[in-house]
């Protein structure tokens, strides 16, 4: 049975890949977070986790100790999402772990990519949303450090990756309940989803299948699915009707002022010189930003999306998962409708008030 670091194991995905594998008894799994608090999840099956932070390399080398393969699915700010995959390369290398699976994004290429966009299109000069140049970065770093120290690599490009305790799902959810729902242009723009489980299989066929080695695989559900299509079984199994989700316009790929600013928070570059600006004048400008993007708009000012929102639901184009079927034989095995159906039960199962006829049981 392989021995499995897996970098970010209190994650969405990474939970998850730590519960399935564990109970299935696929893979000895060795869960490695950054804080003692995060190994709950995993501290319910008896398995013993690793408290490391992903950016010290000597100290993964010591977690990775033993282990045959790595796979990386920490998510944190620009510093952790561009500078753990190298470091946690060569920790791999240096503790004897052959593979490193690491998952990347579907973003990389921007939402709005030209026709024929695949694996082996080249990423956009420019993204409107950093974490998309941030992710497109870290796989360049990645390779590189593959390369130096000949470490099997497996990269995957998942899109919207939902199911129970999803942010996407989560956070409309919480939105419907607050009469704060919207979507943009009627949701029926393009949703890559990939269902947790399905994403949770083509980790594992990444590690199985030698012909994998050192390349990349977009990977999504098979059916064509809208955001309309993610959402609306939310509304139903809540109560509500479609009709009461706001339809709003798109926005121009541009982001205010004050978005701009909120974003430097996670930006250290940026705060460096932030924090060189004197605190009288610092301050009251980060409580306008913070104040003028949490009030509501005058009521002859149009609601806007979030950028983010905007340019994810007009996506116009499914990307491409046929690389994945021919050298994986990537079949996802959980279908839509059950995954939405399994969804729908884990809302009531997290405290939401479901419809009545929602009321059946998570499996």
């Amino acid at each position: 049975m392989l021995r499995v670091a897996v970098v970010g194991a209190n994650g969405f995905v990474g939970t998850r890949l730590v519960e399935q594998w564990h109970l299935e008894e696929r893979a000895e799994v060795v869960p490695i977070v950054r804080r003692p608090a995060a190994a709950a999840s995993a501290l319910r099956f008896g398995v013993r986790c690793r408290v490391v932070d992903a950016l010290d390399e000597h100290e993964l080398e010591r977690a990775f100790a033993g282990c045959d393969a790595v796979v990386h699915a920490g998510a944190g700010d620009r510093r952790f999402i561009t500078q753990s995959p190298a470091r946690v390369v060569r920790a791999a290398a240096q503790a004897g772990a052959s593979t490193v699976v690491y998952l990347s994004s579907m973003a990389v290429h921007g939402w709005h990519p030209p026709a024929g966009t695949d694996e082996t299109t080249p990423f956009p000069r420019r993204h409107p949303i950093p974490y998309n140049g941030w992710k497109a970065r870290a796989e360049r770093v990645l390779r590189r450090a593959c390369r130096e120290s000949g470490t099997r690599f497996v990269i995957l490009r998942p899109g919207i990756v939902y199911g129970p305790r999803s942010q996407w799902i989560a956070g409309f959810a919480r939105a419907v309940v607050e009469d704060s729902a919207y979507v943009v242009a009627g949701g029926r723009g393009v949703c890559n989803a990939i269902y947790v489980d399905n994403l949770v299989h083509a980790v594992g066929l990444g590690l199985e299948r030698e012909e994998a080695a050192d390349e990349t695989f977009l990977v999504a559900d098979d059916d064509p699915v809208t955001w309309r299509m993610l959402y609306e079984p939310v509304c139903r199994a809540l109560g509500r009707s479609w009709d009461a989700v706001a339809d709003l316009a798109p926005r121009a790929p541009r982001p205010t002022p004050g978005e701009r600013l909120l974003a430097l928070r996670n930006d250290p570059a940026a705060r460096v010189v932030l924090d060189r600006v004197p605190h009288a004048l610092r301050n009251p400008v980060r409580r306008l930003a913070v104040r003028r993007l949490a009030e509501e708009p005058p009521q002859d000012v149009p609601r806007r999306p979030a950028l983010e929102t905007s340019i994810l639901q007009t996506c116009g184009y499914r990307f491409p998962t046929a690389k994945a079927r021919r050298m994986l034989g990537f079949q996802p095995p959980v279908a839509f409708d059950e995954a939405c159906r399994r969804t729908v039960a884990w809302l009531g199962f997290a405290g939401y008030p479901l419809a009545a006829a929602a009321r059946s049981p998570a499996r």
